[in-house]
């Protein structure tokens, strides 16, 4: 009997270390500081960051650069976070949330200094690689950072037309497996540099007890930097932007959902530009699934329809002019964030507003799958015509509960500067931080 029970227990051990238990869920919450920046309403306060850190368990500051002459990490907004010690300011904020890690991240396509810096870093060699990483370890532990985020700016896949017939279709697949729309023709060997660069990153960093995470921005090909069984391991969570599918700057012509959660059927949509197939794509290559965090977006992109759109909204919306004109607070063109969205919804204030300030058509999704979408069409002159996807708290709850099921790491908000921070629309502050905190619960 008691050797039974001493079998027992050691085969219990064993399949506790081959199948650990989750960890509570990852919400990584991203920050961009230029929202800091930002005047009016879309500034972003301290405050402001103290109400969202009670529901975060990592914050990734953005964003550093790399310097293209030496290879080191640098600053590339010195006044904020040296002048005006930012940096320090948000590293301070431990001492009040010791539960939370907080990254600096590297790129998220804020550095802007010189168009490819990092893949000139993969090709730097040894010393190159040794520069950065020195670099790096010194900045976290300067700012006494728990890390660092690789969110390298690598090339994008070409956008192209993704609709159409079921030949122009498959003429888009064949391209795509073939290589007409290879960006890299050295990626190959940029893959194998990358690899070198992570895992001897990692190798420094864990001698510091310091962590490292992978930021895949969106479309960037996975496939053709990242050999992910040789780095799954030397990295703590892996981030991917399953977002900005589509967008009007990249797709200018026609508008789609632009971050749906599973592959959208009909009108020959192109299969992989879904969250699903992306985080699977991940898992079939021995990824463990609790080191994945699926992206979700606080903003959505905005084209601008046509009297060639029509007026149905129905996605695929064709015959659209490229981006939508910039919303008051975010002030990019094409991009709204959730508190312009939701105002833009029917409501008292906006019930008789013509033109640009008219109210947009809700339409939501009742399966889940997709994400919902608003839109204004062109009115008789050609002109206010609107088309947004976009998730809100009810799609971004759904995701996070996507990540529940699949027993992945949890969710990478990006970013909180770009929720409804002060409750604009319905006084309920970070309405999409809450509804995912509250689904991984």
């Amino acid at each position: 009997m008691t050797s039974s029970l001493w079998l027992s227990l050691s085969l219990s051990l064993v399949l506790l270390n081959q199948f650990p238990v989750n960890a509570a869920p990852n919400l990584v919450c991203f920050y961009d500081s230029r929202g800091y920046e930002r005047q009016g309403l879309a500034q972003f306060t301290m405050t402001d960051m103290q109400l969202a850190l009670q529901f975060c368990t990592h914050l990734i500051y953005g964003y550093a650069g790399v310097n293209a002459d030496n290879f080191e990490l640098q600053s590339i907004n010195k006044r904020l976070d040296f002048e005006q010690r930012h940096l320090a300011q948000v590293a301070q904020l431990k001492e009040s949330y010791p539960h939370i890690k907080f990254l600096l991240s590297v790129g998220g396509d804020a550095d802007t200094n010189e168009g490819n810096q990092y893949i000139h870093l993969l090709e730097s060699g040894q010393q190159g690689h040794k520069r950065f990483i020195e670099s790096a370890r010194d900045i976290v532990r300067r700012f006494n950072f728990d890390g660092l985020d690789l969110a390298f700016q690598l090339p994008r896949n070409k956008p192209r037309k993704v609709h159409g017939d079921v030949g122009s279709a498959w003429k888009s697949f064949k391209k795509f497996f073939t290589g007409d729309f290879i960006v890299d023709q050295d990626s190959e060997t940029h893959k194998a540099q990358m690899t070198g660069l992570i895992r001897d990153l990692s190798a420094a960093f864990q001698q510091n007890n310091l962590l490292v995470s992978l930021t895949v921005l969106p479309n960037v090909n996975s496939s053709w930097y990242y050999d992910a069984p040789s780095i799954a391991n030397s990295l703590d969570f892996i981030n991917l932007g399953t977002f900005d599918f589509l967008t009007p700057e990249r797709n200018p012509e026609e508008a789609d959902f632009s971050a749906p959660l599973y592959e959208a059927f009909g009108q020959n949509r192109l299969g992989h530009y879904n969250v699903n197939f992306q985080m699977e794509h991940w898992l079939l290559q021995r990824v463990p699934a609790n080191k994945l965090n699926i992206g979700i977006a606080t903003y959505g992109r905005a084209w601008k329809m046509t009297k060639d759109s029509g007026d149905s909204g129905d996605p695929v919306v064709h015959s659209t002019e490229g981006p939508a004109t910039a919303g008051a607070q975010s002030k990019k063109a094409g991009l709204l964030n959730w508190a312009e969205i939701c105002q833009l919804m029917p409501n008292p204030s906006n019930r008789n507003a013509q033109g640009p300030n008219a109210p947009v058509k809700r339409v939501l999704d009742p399966t889940k799958r997709y994400g919902s979408y608003a839109f204004r069409p062109a009115d008789d002159n050609g002109d206010h015509g609107l088309w947004i996807s976009y998730d809100d708290p009810d799609s971004a709850s759904s995701k996070a509960q996507y990540a529940r099921v699949k027993n992945l790491g949890g969710v990478a908000l990006f970013d909180i500067t770009q929720d409804d921070f002060r409750g604009q629309c319905t006084n309920d502050r970070f309405p999409m931080l809450r509804a995912i905190k509250y689904r991984l619960l």
